[in-house]
């Protein structure tokens, strides 16, 4: 089967079997010889910030020596993105190899499965068998009931929790703290990077002895290198330089530090695998055309909020043009006035292919007064071209992860 055929059904997964609970997923790790068991696990959860966090961990395993398997997503180009050891992505062999494996048993002991049950058996079974020392394991979903919850987190990362995927995780802060602080384990080491007392709350509820990093490290503190696009991080006197820019990536880094440091990972090692870190569409910077260019994941309330303080700090909002589309799942009326105390202009683009995905004319709707800046283009290529020809300091992508894989095979 070639690989576009085996990734259309194995994406087909994604609306069916869906079961509240571990039962599928314990399944399918147990036919497969529990392979979860067989390597050190760090689990990351949280709304925002666990890829940076997971790569930032990974490139300074990596580069003191460990072999390291990384879990992440959703991908931006390829799935082979969510599936990597040692920085490489599992290939197009590889992948096939542990879909029929899992297919398989799915078959045989009548085990029903979603796509993220099936993909995160595949990557359990794919580490053990390439013998990594380390998984870094990111949460797909919540916590409690996420498939990658069968494994037992040495060190469980909570980075923040804010309102997203509500319809799934519940509509307070507490309530969603409790879903994704299901991962905590007995025996793990509890790593928090947010002091929001609801958000305190819930976690303690799965374990009372967490580090919270902005407590433990409240006299560090941080500078943006905007020449570099670099965040400078102070702890006790050592500075580390993170490639991984922005406000919020100052929270991630203290979570990635202080795991770092319970594994015996030194300052140096530490600031070696820094030199290392890249981490696609998080605040990335391109240069096109003699313009900059900005990749941006946000696509929440806080993860846009965070966007607008970063460049705001060294930004006008007239200097700024904003590309965006949003899911229609998303909270779009509280993210749009976000979106203009940034954006001197705004494009507004199709998402339509994607199931939840809004036409820019649909999303204009969400506008309602002052639209003389706001422009509506449903065509990616044409929407970048115009907003290069608004001769603009900055040209921002952000919106949804959907709309930064469009915009880099359409127009990169």
């Amino acid at each position: 089967m070639e690989m576009e055929k085996l990734l259309n059904e194995l994406y087909s997964h994604s609306l069916t079997n869906i079961k509240l609970g571990l039962e599928n997923i314990k399944n399918l790790c147990e036919k497969l010889g529990n392979p979860q068991n067989d390597y050190r696990v760090i689990h990351v959860g949280g709304t925002n910030g666990k890829g940076s966090t997971s790569t930032t961990i990974e490139k300074v395993l990596l580069e003191n020596g460990y072999k390291v398997g990384k879990y992440t997503s959703p991908h931006i180009l390829k799935f082979n993105e969510r599936i990597q050891v040692s920085g490489v992505e599992i290939s197009d062999e590889e992948v096939a190899k542990y879909y029929y494996m899992v297919k398989e048993i799915m078959a045989k002991y009548n085990i029903g499965a979603t796509f993220f049950e099936i993909t995160t058996a595949m990557m359990f079974k794919y580490f053990s068998d390439k013998k990594v020392d380390f998984a870094v394991v990111e949460v797909g979903l919540g916590g409690k009931y996420d498939a990658t919850n069968v494994a037992n987190g040495e060190i469980t990362i909570i980075t923040n929790v804010t309102l997203d995927h509500t319809e799934f995780l519940g509509n307070d802060i507490y309530t969603i703290a409790l879903e994704k602080g299901g991962i905590i384990k007995d025996d793990s080491y509890v790593i928090v990077g947010s002091s929001e007392k609801e958000f305190l709350r819930g976690i303690e509820t799965s374990s009372k002895n967490y580090i919270n990093v902005l407590e433990k490290y409240k006299d560090s503190k941080f500078n943006l290198n905007f020449e570099n696009f670099t965040t400078e991080i102070e702890i006790e006197n050592e500075k580390f330089i993170s490639p991984l820019f922005g406000i919020h990536q100052y929270n991630n880094f203290l979570c990635a530090y202080e795991g770092l440091k319970k594994l015996g990972i030194s300052n140096e090692g530490i600031k070696q695998g820094l030199k290392k870190v890249i981490w696609p569409c998080r605040f990335e910077i391109m240069k096109k055309d003699k313009n900059i260019l900005i990749l941006d994941g946000a696509h929440n309330i806080d993860s846009m909020s965070k966007l607008k303080e970063t460049v705001l700090k060294h930004y006008k909002k007239d200097d700024i043009v904003t590309i965006t589309s949003i899911l229609k799942d998303k909270k779009i009326e509280e993210m749009v006035p976000i979106l203009r105390e940034f954006s001197g202009n705004i494009i507004l683009t199709s998402l339509k292919e994607n199931s939840r995905g809004l036409t820019g004319e649909e999303l204009k709707g969400y506008f309602t007064e002052n639209l003389e800046n706001i422009i509506v283009e449903e065509d990616i290529k044409k929407s970048y071209e115009k907003a290069v020809n608004l001769n603009k300091k900055l040209i921002i992508i952000c919106g949804s992860f959907y709309l930064l894989s469009k915009f880099k095979e359409e127009v990169k």
